[in-house]
């Protein structure tokens, strides 16, 4: 397997920045890739031992084409998951002024981020979407557009100048990037980590999701991420797509996806991974028979009585 990482590119992406914080990007070829689903095929195709991509901010939620590519097609799995804070600068060509701004592009997921800015000060603007941020600074330095949202450290590589920086509409946003790679035993646990999976309902019917959602209440497994995605087989067909605390070793973990696996159509293991925020799993205080000590003096238990030793 090449000791090449591949990433949503051009060069001077977000995405690039969030996998320069990862020790091991440093021992790695980094190869920029023209789209997500590029970036995740290198993998799939043997090209690249892992890809970068975004997969949620917290503004708009999940990235949709990333969710997309890891619910269809061959099987990959996350191993690492990075937290980049966002602000955008406007990238020009020297001398232009915002008065002279008829055109911007960016990656879509920056427009939800820069509406509210856009409308006070550029209402009247063209909004067209690029494959990436980055890649809307070079659309900018070709002229095809009249400015860029992109980091700020994009300018200097494609010889703009940030016209305005620091823009966000909400405080504090963030995008999670993950690193994807070829089905593998998962990392062990440390005690602050997250697992991701697909769900496909067998059929649809009231109480449905709520069927799905129990499997993880029940035994005190919190979420943190739930959204639904088309399958392509008609109006009202979702699969969906959801994070939860804890590792696939922690018993109530593994617990809840053995009853999703009883009684859902499909379900895709996506990861357990170690946390960016290194916060630990809520297993609620006082005990509420959700720690694995608890589960494994139940299975001891359950165990005893076939035995005839209860």
């Amino acid at each position: 397997m090449p000791a090449s990482y591949a990433y949503l590119g051009p060069e001077g992406t977000f995405t690039e920045v969030a996998l320069r914080t990862l020790p091991e990007s440093a021992t790695r070829e980094l190869v920029p890739m023209v789209s997500v689903p590029a970036a995740l095929d290198a993998v799939r195709n043997g090209e690249a031992e892992a890809a970068f991509v975004p997969i949620e901010n917290s503004v708009e939620g999940g990235i949709t084409t990333t969710l997309d590519e890891l619910v269809a097609g061959e099987p990959l799995m996350i191993y690492r998951e990075v937290l980049l804070s966002i602000t955008f600068a406007l990238l020009v060509r020297p001398g232009t002024k915002l008065s002279e701004i008829k055109s911007i592009t960016a990656h879509p997921a920056a427009q939800p981020q820069v509406r509210n800015w856009l409308k006070a000060h550029l209402p009247d603007a063209v909004w067209e979407s690029a494959a990436s941020n980055a890649d809307g600074a070079r659309l900018v330095q070709e002229g095809r557009y009249d400015a860029a949202f992109a980091g700020e450290f994009a300018a200097a590589r494609y010889g703009l100048e940030a016209l305005e920086t620091g823009i966000h509409d909400a405080e504090n946003a963030q995008t999670r990037f993950v690193l994807v790679g070829r089905p593998a035993r998962p990392a062990a646990p440390t005690g602050a980590d997250k697992t991701s999976v697909v769900l496909w309902q067998r059929d649809d019917h009231p109480g449905g999701l709520r069927d799905l959602l129990g499997e993880f209440a029940v035994r005190g497994v919190n979420l943190m991420l739930l959204q639904s995605r088309p399958t392509g087989e008609g109006i009202g067909n979702y699969c969906f797509c959801v994070d939860a605390e804890g590792h696939i070793s922690d018993r109530r973990v593994a617990e809840a996806l053995m009853g999703l696996k009883r009684i859902c159509l499909q379900v895709r293991f996506l990861g357990s991974y170690p946390r960016a925020d290194i916060t630990a799993a809520d297993v609620r205080v006082p005990s509420t028979g959700t720690s694995d000590d608890e589960f494994m003096v139940a299975a001891d238990w359950v165990a005893r009585c076939q035995d005839g030793r209860f």
